[in-house]
């Protein structure tokens, strides 16, 4: 089977654009950051092939014959062609991982609407996390002022009761200060004995 002249442009050109264009041009290298965040480039790519090329008819009628691939081609001379290919990368969008999230940043947004859904889950979960704040905020201070007023009940508790001691100890002081001084005086009477 012969094989054409332009056959040899185009696959020379079609070798050439499958060596530049691999997974990694469209899904990215990874870039991580210092805080742990991962970013992978998402690019689209597009590509562009044209081939040409003209024999002579004339005087170049002869016929060459050449080896390749343990195959012998004939090709009338002079051929004359060209071939050429163009690749554009563009970025379409980046995805970021964070610890306990994922999320697909597109560079452009079609409508203002769709650049407000992006960024709604990240202001729900800001909303979420402060609201977090405010209700442990709000425990942590419920917990003070309880533990403020068990203190003051136990403080007030124990001035009772040592209030109450101070109380007993100046009633037994009393008692035993009316008991002294009301010793009672009694007098023998021997009239009361011949009775």
């Amino acid at each position: 089977m012969s094989e054409h002249p332009i056959e040899g442009l185009m696959i020379t050109a079609m070798n050439s654009i499958q060596d530049m264009i691999d997974v990694n041009t469209i899904i990215g290298e990874p870039i991580e950051t210092s805080n742990n965040i991962v970013i992978i480039p998402i690019s689209k790519v597009s590509f562009g092939f044209a081939a040409g090329g003209s024999e002579f008819k004339g005087e170049t009628i002869d016929e060459y014959t050449k080896r390749d691939k343990e195959e012998a081609i004939q090709y009338r001379l002079p051929f004359g062609g060209g071939s050429g290919a163009g690749v554009t990368i563009n970025p379409i969008a980046f995805l970021v991982i964070q610890s306990n999230n994922v999320k697909l940043m597109p560079v452009n947004h079609t409508s203002s609407l769709d650049k407000l859904l992006d960024y709604m889950p990240d202001l729900i979960e800001k909303t979420n996390n402060m609201m977090n704040r405010c209700m442990q905020n709000k425990k942590e201070e419920t917990q003070k002022i309880l533990k403020e007023m068990q203190n003051k009940h136990d403080k007030s508790m124990k001035k009772e009761e040592e209030d109450k001691k101070a109380i007993e100890k100046k009633i037994e002081k009393e008692v035993e200060k009316v008991n002294k001084d009301e010793e009672y005086e009694f007098e023998y009477d021997e009239t009361m004995e011949d009775e």
